[in-house]
């Protein structure tokens, strides 16, 4: 198993080599990784860890890639674990589960665009979170400047960005982009994740 994961970070681990084209980046076999062995007990339950980190108030953000080779349209997901990483070079992270069906078509196209949602979009934020619906059905976008991902119309702002790196953390992905291109469309306020549900920010 530990092999498994070496060869598969060596093969993701490095910057893409050309900022003209995406290259695709091998989507984890996702071996059986656990923290805790099976004759341990954990230090916590899910719903305890998950009612703990509930009290940690985030943004939201919609993360979309273009389509690949043969698929029918573009990919996107609905995606609370965003961060930015480094100012130099430019970095940001997103974490996925590595059991998410929209992962592997982000990965095989190499880069992904982070539309960062504003006050009023959580309805557009639901529609991201449903597995196996027409994402975009209605949902207006342009290609992102660097990338061709799709940029979403009125979002506050958005990040274009390529895979620079991906490493395992548990039961999900830590996914690092290197932006790319990026801008800011406006003082709209953000929209907020808190305790399983939308808020949003008030001086």
């Amino acid at each position: 198993m530990a092999a498994t994961v070496v060869r598969y970070l060596r093969s993701v681990g490095s910057p893409t080599s050309t900022a003209a084209e995406a290259e695709p980046v091998d989507v984890l076999p996702r071996p059986d990784l656990r923290a805790v062995g099976e004759d341990e007990r954990a230090p916590v339950s899910p719903a305890e860890f998950r009612a703990v980190l509930g009290n940690f108030a985030s943004g939201v953000t919609v993360i979309t890639a273009p389509p690949g080779e043969g698929e029918d349209g573009p990919a996107g997901f609905a995606c609370q674990s965003f961060a930015s990483l480094s100012l130099d070079p430019p970095l940001v992270t997103f974490m996925v589960a590595r059991t998410s069906t929209t992962w592997p078509r982000i990965a095989r196209a190499g880069v992904f665009c982070v539309n960062i949602l504003g006050a009023e979009q959580g309805e557009l934020c639901r529609a991201f979170a449903v597995s196996g619906a027409d994402k975009f059905a209605g949902v207006g976008h342009n290609p992102a400047p660097a990338t061709g991902s799709p940029q979403l119309d009125d979002v506050p702002a958005w990040i274009d960005c390529r895979i620079h790196a991906v490493h395992t953390g548990g039961d999900h992905l830590i996914v690092v982009g290197r932006v790319e291109a990026m801008g800011a469309a406006g003082e709209d306020g953000p929209l907020l994740f808190h305790k399983g549900r939308f808020g949003r920010f008030s001086a």
